[in-house]
């Protein structure tokens, strides 16, 4: 038989049940948090090792880090868990969520699909967009999945809600954007019925230019021609008159022609095609040799490019400026014409030069002579319809032509410009985009 413990032993006993109580309490905490996921126990047989059921730390850990909400239901529709993110959906905290019922956060606008998904789900699984309602009106729209679980207490049914705020937003952006986009294209085709009408009466114009305002001209020449011939002789002075009518009649004639001629650029859109700026130009200077040959000038010609464009324009385009450069020369010395090209980059065109179209490269044709030059400042002038900077007197003109030069340009995509100084001669630059395949 022991005898009676010493106030010692009784002290040193009760230390040591109260260490293997805090010991078991730290324990009991650390099963509750999940920092445990399992135990090794001495036994009579050694040590054994027993894994925890309820070891799911890493699995809650990845539930509330999900941007998603997470919510378990019962049968009952009741909240039996929640994350975090589920929680912030319906402003309430996390304690005061669970045991709620599901559908008191459900829009009501929603109710009846999510009942009727609510029912359906337990034999499959389903999915839904719906409205969450949290406890101030705050409205969230999620699309939610659900999935039946079987788990030790019986079958849950497991919901994962993504917010789809952002997503709504850029849908509302979208759609807003395609309607302005409606909108602007309608307006858009509006200004084309009514660009379309403005060439239908341009076109109506030419013809009448070509024929009804000719016409009379004609008549008028002819007359002037029967009068000088038949009555010459008894208007004496009055020759002069019907000289000074028939030269103003035959300036109108070319001032129709001229002006035809423009709005046909204007309005007439062949088929592109690659054109040898050579071959263009070879035809030109042959219907230009006359007035070649007269005043003697030298014409060069370097090697230039293949463009995609219309052939006949850009016949018109050259004829024109070669043109200029046989007119405006220099009474002292022989007219001298250069024709050379190269290839620009974008990213090196002057920023004087806009191009009508956007291209990685043009090339930049240079149409230069000897003449008599003009002040830059008037570079802008020379381009419009009808401005001249020299009297009739002097050079013969409608100051039509390097407006025809221009437009062909701008129908090509390209830019035109020019450089002269007064008795230096002139420099005209075309920028037409270049064919880089």
């Amino acid at each position: 038989m022991n005898g009676a413990k010493t106030y010692e032993q009784l002290v040193a006993e009760n230390e040591s049940l109260r260490w293997q109580l805090d010991e078991v309490t730290e324990t009991m905490q650390a099963i509750r948090t999940g920092q445990i996921d399992a135990l090794v126990v001495q036994g009579a047989d050694g040590h054994e090792l027993y894994t925890l059921k309820t070891a799911d730390h890493t699995y809650r850990v990845f539930i509330e880090s999900m941007n998603e909400g997470a919510v378990t239901l019962n049968q009952e529709g009741l909240i039996l868990y929640c994350n975090s993110t589920f929680a912030s959906m319906v402003e309430l905290p996390l304690s005061k969520v669970i045991s709620l019922s599901f559908d008191q956060f459900v829009d009501r606008a929603d109710k009846a699909a999510f009942d009727a998904l609510f029912e359906g789900g337990w034999k499959e699984d389903r999915k839904i967009e719906l409205t969450i309602n949290g406890k101030t009106g705050k409205s969230v729209p999620c699309q939610l999945s659900m999935t039946a679980l079987e788990l030790d207490g019986g079958i849950c049914m497991s919901m994962i809600l993504t917010d789809l705020t952002v997503q709504k937003q850029t849908q509302r952006l979208l759609k807003a954007n395609n309607e302005q986009l409606a909108q602007t294209n309608a307006a858009l085709e509006v200004s084309n019925l009514a660009l379309n009408r403005s060439n239908s009466n341009l076109q109506q114009f030419a013809y009448v230019a070509s024929h009804d305002l000719q016409e009379p001209l004609r008549k008028i020449q002819a007359f002037g021609d029967l009068l000088r011939a038949q009555y010459g002789a008894q208007l004496d002075g009055g020759v002069d008159y019907i000289d000074r009518m028939q030269s103003a009649a035959s300036r109108m004639s070319i001032l129709i022609k001229d002006l035809l001629s423009f709005s046909r650029i204007s309005t007439q859109q062949e088929n592109a095609v690659l054109v040898p700026l050579t071959q263009v130009i070879t035809p030109v200077l042959g219907d230009l040799e006359m007035v070649i040959e007269e005043s003697g000038a030298v014409v060069e010609i370097d090697e230039l490019p293949t463009v995609l464009g219309d052939p006949s324009q850009l016949g018109q385009l050259f004829q024109n400026l070669i043109s200029n450069a046989l007119k405006f020369r220099r009474p002292d010395i022989p007219p001298g014409i250069r024709i050379h090209s190269e290839l620009v980059a974008a990213a090196d065109l002057p920023s004087s030069i806009k191009p009508a179209q956007l291209a990685a490269a043009y090339y930049r044709i240079d149409v230069a002579d000897n003449g008599i030059g003009f002040d830059e400042k008037y570079v802008d002038r020379i381009f419009q319809v009808f401005q001249r900077l020299h009297g009739r007197n002097e050079f013969a003109g409608t100051g039509v032509g390097l407006a025809i030069c221009q437009k062909v340009v701008l129908n090509h995509g390209g830019a035109i410009t020019a450089h002269s100084h007064p008795g230096e001669g002139t420099t005209f630059q075309v920028y037409l985009p270049a064919e880089t395949n």
